[in-house]
């Protein structure tokens, strides 16, 4: 019972959330986040979503203990001294609770990147700008913020295993076991030291984000994908606990629509 405890308590649980409707609605739904349990509130970054920056300054107002995270960054969208500015500045109304998640870019992200009228590049200099970005973030900003990088290919997992504290194991909602456990393995043969794993869940218990359904996906057709949890809230949690004791993935990410489902996981783990 004793190491069951010690792994609980181990173990982080992050949401993602976009701010809607009003300022006043954001900083309730940020409050319940904290109250629930959750570890860090993640937000997007992505042109049809709030910039991440301000909302994330609007949270570290109205919360003591949750940390607050980028998720992900987009490196080629800012030059590495936009970066420094806005982390210092949420480093510093955050009391050291941010985090910088970062990574390359997401596939379709070229479109932003070219109504923003910054270049792409190739995946090769996109991946040099994230380190470009990180070396400045580690250099300027006291206390450096906990850095996260996703990643699933070779050289972007390379490149999290010499930069980041942390890697969000970026694998789409129809990724198998056995896509998780090889990329877990080429994390772990990717790092030199001590470096959480972090894995984005797609549903629970049958249920899916909005966006995910939109984009032509059911419950139904996941159910046996390791982003997708069964069961009851007891389940789920041995489910939790098994896949950190097996794979050390000691971080698990929420849909934010789902955030009342996973509460009582949280509780039940804490």
């Amino acid at each position: 019972m004793s190491n069951e405890n010690e792994h609980r308590r181990d173990l982080k649980f992050g949401l993602v959330l976009t701010p809607r409707g009003s300022g006043r609605g954001w900083v309730q739904q940020v409050r319940d986040v904290e109250g629930q349990g959750f570890t860090s509130l993640l937000i997007p970054d992505t042109l049809w979503t709030t910039s991440p920056f301000p909302a994330l300054a609007a949270a570290a107002a109205v919360t003591t203990t949750l940390r607050l995270r980028t998720w992900v960054l987009a490196a080629p969208m800012r030059s590495p001294a936009v970066v420094v500015r806005e982390s210092s500045a949420l480093q510093l109304l955050s009391d050291g609770r941010f985090e910088l998640g970062i990574g390359s870019g997401r596939p379709d992200a070229e479109r932003e990147a070219e109504q923003l009228g910054v270049p792409w590049g190739s995946a090769g200099a996109r991946i040099k700008q994230v380190e470009q970005v990180i070396a400045a973030v580690r250099e300027r900003i006291e206390p450096v913020p906990q850095i996260i990088v996703t990643a699933a290919g070779p050289r972007m997992l390379a490149s999290a295993g010499r930069t980041a504290d942390r890697i969000g194991l970026a694998l789409p909602p129809r990724a198998t076991e056995e896509e998780l456990l090889a990329t877990v393995a080429r994390a772990r043969a990717a790092t030199t030291g001590s470096v959480g794993l972090s894995q984005q869940l797609t549903g629970l218990a049958g249920r899916l984000p909005i966006w995910l359904t939109r984009g032509g996906l059911d419950p139904v057709a996941l159910a046996g994908t390791p982003g997708m949890l069964n069961g009851d809230v007891r389940q789920m949690a041995d489910t939790l606990l098994e896949r950190y004791e097996t794979t050390g993935i000691d971080e698990f990410i929420v849909p934010g629509e789902l955030a009342e489902y996973f509460a009582p996981v949280i509780h039940l783990l804490g």
